[in-house]
């Protein structure tokens, strides 16, 4: 079983979070909202696409990159823990 799969209902619940948000760029636009708020909910939306790529991104590295059960040393978690840190600073 894949991590987006055992994670599923996780990762459904913030996809609709983020599905809403884009929702309300769309009303702000529609209603001719300021750019400034317009910017804050794209910023806002963006943040939480990021975050979901960050998840998923964590969820594969552990599960398939350093299994430690198929894999026994493979990679340290000083090493995952690393490498993790770098992407999400990448991805913020």
């Amino acid at each position: 079983m894949t991590h987006t799969i055992r994670e599923k209902q996780k990762l459904l619940a913030r996809v609709r979070r983020i599905r809403g948000q884009v929702e309300a760029i769309e009303r702000a636009l529609d209603s001719e909202a300021g750019c400034e708020a317009v910017m804050h909910l794209i910023a806002g939306a963006r943040g939480a696409m990021t975050g979901l790529m960050g998840e998923v991104i964590e969820d594969h590295v552990r599960t398939h990159l350093v299994d430690s059960e198929r894999h026994p040393g493979a990679l340290n978690s000083e090493a995952v823990d690393q490498l993790l840190d770098v992407i999400r600073t990448y991805v913020k």
